[in-house]
C-alpha cells in the first residue's frame, strides 16, 4: 500500500489563519517554509509521498491576479519545497501536482484538450527536473484528463491522473458524464495510475469498484468538505464558502479508507481537510 499525503492548500489556509483567492499559492509569497513544514509534518506521519504545492500555479489563475511572471519562480520553489523535505527524509518521492485549468470542480471552463495540453507540457517540463511523476488532480471530465494525460506525458515521466467524482453520485465525473465513459480514454494513454479525488468519500466509494478490474493501479484521496458551494466557482472565489465536516476525524476516514481497499484500491491518502493525523492513522493501519 503506498500512502499519500493529505490535503496541502487547507492545512497551510489553516495555518495562516487566513484564506486568500491564491489559496494554497498565498504561502509561497508570504511564508514558504510553511509549505516545508507541511510536508515534514506528513512524511513524519508516514506519508511516503510529498505532492507540490503547485496545484494553483497555472497561466489563468496568475494572470488574472497580475502574478504571470511568477509562474517559474513560484513552480520552482515549491517543487524545491517537496525535494528538500523529501531528501531530509531519506525517503519517499515527490509528486508534481497539476490542477484544473478553469477553476476546480467547473470543467465547462477549462479549455479543450488539445490546447490545455500545451498548457500543461509547459508546466510539466518545469517541473520534470524535481519530480518523480506527475499529478493530475481533480480532473472533472473525460475532455479535461486528456488534455493533462496528453500535455504532461511530454516529459516522460510516470503520470498519475485522479478523477473527480459528483458528491451526490460518485458513478458520475463533475461534468455529469459517466465515470465509466473515461475508461477507454484512460486505457489509451495508459498512465501510471488512476485515482478518484476531492469528492466525498462516500461518493468515492461509489466510483472506484466502476475502476475496478480494468487493469489500473488504483487509488482514492477525498476531501473532507460538506459539499462544494454553489458560489465557489471561479478563480476569484476563497476556500471560506467550503465548510469542513465534523463527522470524519482519522478513525472515521480509515473506515472509508479500508472500504477503498477492498474495492482495489493500492494508493491512499487524503485531499482538501484531510490532514496529518488522518495520514498518520492510515499509515499506521494500511501502511507495509
Amino acid at each position: 500500500m503506498i500512502i499519500l499525503d493529505g490535503g496541502l492548500g487547507q492545512e497551510l489556509v489553516k495555518r495562516a489563519g487566513k484564506a486568500t483567492d491564491l489559496w494554497s499559492m498565498q504561502a509561497l509569497l508570504d511564508s514558504p517554509e510553511m509549505v516545508r513544514a507541511v510536508h515534514d509534518d506528513y512524511f513524519a506521519a508516514g506519508a511516503q509521498i510529498a505532492t507540490t504545492n503547485t496545484y494553483s500555479i497555472l497561466p489563468d489563475r496568475l494572470e488574472s491576479k497580475g502574478l504571470a511572471d511568477k509562474l517559474r519562480p513560484m513552480t520552482v520553489l515549491a517543487c524545491e519545497m517537496a525535494v528538500a523535505a523529501r531528501d531530509a527524509h531519506g525517503s519517499g518521492q515527490v509528486a508534481g501536482s497539476l490542477g484544473p485549468i478553469g477553476f476546480s470542480y467547473q470543467p465547462d471552463k477549462a479549455p479543450p484538450a488539445e490546447q490545455a495540453a500545451e498548457i500543461y507540457a509547459d508546466i510539466a517540463r518545469l517541473h520534470a527536473d524535481y519530480v518523480d511523476f506527475h499529478l493530475l488532480e481533480t480532473m472533472a471530465s473525460v475532455d479535461q484528463a486528456r488534455g493533462g494525460l496528453m500535455g504532461a506525458g511530454v516529459t516522460g515521466k510516470p503520470i498519475y491522473v485522479s478523477l473527480s467524482v459528483d458528491d451526490t453520485d460518485g458513478t458520475k465525473l463533475r461534468s455529469g458524464e459517466p465515470l465509466a465513459d473515461a475508461i477507454a480514454m484512460l486505457k489509451t494513454f495508459d498512465p501510471a495510475a488512476v485515482l478518484i479525488n476531492c469528492s466525498l468519500p462516500e461518493a468515492v466509494s461509489q466510483g472506484l469498484p466502476i475502476l475496478a478490474g480494468q487493469g489500473f493501479t488504483l487509488g482514492a484521496y477525498a476531501n473532507g468538505f460538506t459539499g462544494i458551494h454553489a458560489e465557489f466557482n471561479s478563480i476569484h472565489a476563497t476556500v471560506d464558502l467550503l465548510k469542513s465536516r465534523t463527522d470524519l476525524g482519522p478513525v472515521e476516514y480509515l473506515a472509508f479508507a479500508r472500504d477503498w481497499v477492498k474495492s482495489g484500491a493500492e494508493i491512499i491518502g487524503g485531499c482538501c481537510e484531510v490532514g496529518p493525523a488522518h495520514i498518520a492513522l492510515l499509515a499506521q493501519e494500511l501502511g507495509e
